[in-house]
Order: structure tokens, then C-alpha cells, then sequence
């Protein structure tokens, strides 16, 4: 087991950093780093599953290692390569030396070139480990990370097997591309993410952009929510929230009204359905 190092008090520590976390994933995050267990977060896009473990990763003053999934990942593209080139230039030195060269001068570890999960179980103190978007990779993947979430070791062949001598804390997400094996939810800690109350994203807004003006911060998280009550092709998330927060503060706008909410669109809606959508309920939206 993994002794507790979180500070006292997390969800200080994530709103300092501008990430305002309930009380759930705060718990949830507490027993990662008590337990040492993975934690799978599952949800919507955009609602800050990634951003939290950027967030622990600085709260906890440590690393953050990601590995981002994507159909076709293989174990070997997450764990190792070798650096050929290098492995080449010696080979053409000790030929022109006249020195013999054997798989072992070819294959140490000035060779090898760590991706991300070999990385994280060779740091020397716990880094947060994100493997990201985990939906996206195939079920051999899957299968493969079921040894290393259980055994905290891998299998390097030039090398042997290589132990990790500081258990990362581990954070997967997953926005449901595909349904996860039951193997790998047992492993890990689970908690579904869902879109922040009004209430809750008007203080995230708040939060990330301290200057902005109340009455523009309230008109946008009241739009966003209502844009989410429509049928849309890809709702908003908070990234999206902020960045057209941000938006309205770079133009100097102190409140929303339908002129600056049309202008703006493309920051929150990144469909034209959506934004055809959108504009058919514009004055609702700006209303105060």
C-alpha cells in the first residue's frame, strides 16, 4: 500500500489551480493515492476528466506522465523503442575500430528510448499516470494493461523484467467510445463525471478567469446549460465554456447579448448543425 502524501486538504489544493472538484472525485482521488488503486473516470467529453489528473499531478507537487490512446495502440508503442539510428552509428564505429560487436552492446540501455508507461514505472518517486481516452484502444491493449495495473511490471525482451520501484498513481478515462471489459473495471477505482451544476460551473468560470465580469460569467454558464438541453451533435463541454468565456473577455465584453453570442459561436459550438441549432434560440439564450 501506498501511504497517503495528498495534502490535507485537496480540494483547496484544486481550486487553487483553478479546478473547482466535488466532493466525490476528491474522494475518489484521495483513495488513489491512499490505496494505490487505478481510477477509471468515465463521462462526457469535456468535463475535466483529463484536466483532473493534470491537476493532481500538480497538487501532489509530482510528475505527469500521459499516454494517450488511439485505435491500433500496440504494448510496444506505449512502452519502448529502440533508437536505431544510435544503434546503427556504433555498429559502423566498431566496424571501422575493428572491435566486434554482440546483441548486448546493441541492446542496453543507452539504446532504449522509454514511452510513457515504461517511463512511469522507472521514476524514482510516484508520478500520476494518465492513460487517456482508453475507449480508444483495442481489447489486446486492454488485455495488456491488465498485467501491468496488477503486477506494476513489464516485460522489456532484450532486457528482462523491469519492476516498478514507485507505484505511479494511475487515472484512466474514458468517454465510452466503446464499453470497457469487466476485468479492467475491477481493477480500478470508478466514478462517472457528469456535466458541473450552473452553480458549479459558474464557479469553475470564476475560478480560471478571475477578472471577468460577473454578469458575463453568469450569461454564459446559463447559455451553455441551455445549448446542453438542445439536441446537438457534440454538446459543450467546460473546456468549451471557458474558452468562450475567454473569448468574450478578449473582446472586451462585459455582458452577453445576442450580437456577441452570435460573433462568438464557433468558440462553444464546433459543428454547423449545431450552431444552425443554435441560432434559431439565440435571443433565449442571451436573455439576462
Amino acid at each position: 500500500m501506498t501511504e497517503p502524501s495528498a495534502p490535507p486538504d485537496l480540494a483547496a489544493a484544486f481550486r487553487e489551480r483553478g479546478y473547482v472538484a466535488g466532493p466525490a472525485l476528491v474522494t475518489a482521488l484521495r483513495l488513489v493515492v491512499a490505496l494505490g488503486k487505478p481510477l477509471l473516470l468515465e463521462g462526457p467529453a469535456g468535463v475535466g476528466k483529463t484536466e483532473a489528473a493534470k491537476t493532481l499531478a500538480a497538487a501532489l507537487g509530482t510528475r505527469l506522465i500521459r499516454l494517450q490512446c488511439y485505435e491500433g495502440l500496440d504494448a510496444q508503442s506505449a512502452l519502448y523503442e529502440w533508437n536505431y539510428a544510435r544503434q546503427l552509428l556504433h555498429l559502423r564505429a566498431a566496424e571501422v575500430g575493428g572491435r566486434p560487436v554482440t546483441d548486448a552492446d546493441l541492446y542496453g540501455p543507452e539504446f532504449l528510448m522509454p514511452r510513457p508507461l515504461l517511463e512511469a514505472i522507472r521514476q524514482p518517486a510516484p508520478p500520476v499516470l494518465l492513460i487517456d481516452e482508453v475507449d480508444r484502444a483495442d481489447d489486446a491493449f486492454e488485455a495488456f494493461l491488465l498485467e501491468l495495473l496488477a503486477e506494476w511490471q513489464v516485460t522489456v525482451p532484450e532486457l528482462g523484467t523491469l519492476t516498478a520501484t514507485a507505484r505511479p498513481h494511475v487515472l484512466l478515462t474514458s468517454n465510452r467510445a466503446r464499453e470497457l471489459s469487466d476485468a479492467l473495471r475491477r481493477r480500478c477505482l470508478y466514478l462517472w463525471v457528469d456535466y458541473p451544476t450552473r452553480g458549479q460551473e459558474l464557479e469553475i468560470v470564476r475560478a480560471r478567469l478571475p477578472g471577468i465580469h460577473e454578469t458575463l460569467a453568469a450569461q454564459v454558464t446559463r447559455a451553455v446549460h441551455a445549448l446542453r438541453e438542445l439536441p446537438l451533435g457534440k454538446p459543450p463541454g467546460v473546456a468549451e465554456t471557458l474558452d468562450w468565456a475567454a473569448a468574450l473577455v478578449a473582446l472586451h465584453r462585459d455582458h452577453l447579448d445576442a450580437e456577441a453570442l452570435d460573433l462568438t459561436l464557433g468558440a462553444v459550438l464546433k459543428l454547423r448543425e449545431d450552431q444552425l441549432l443554435a441560432r434559431a434560440t439565440l435571443g433565449k439564450l442571451a436573455a439576462p
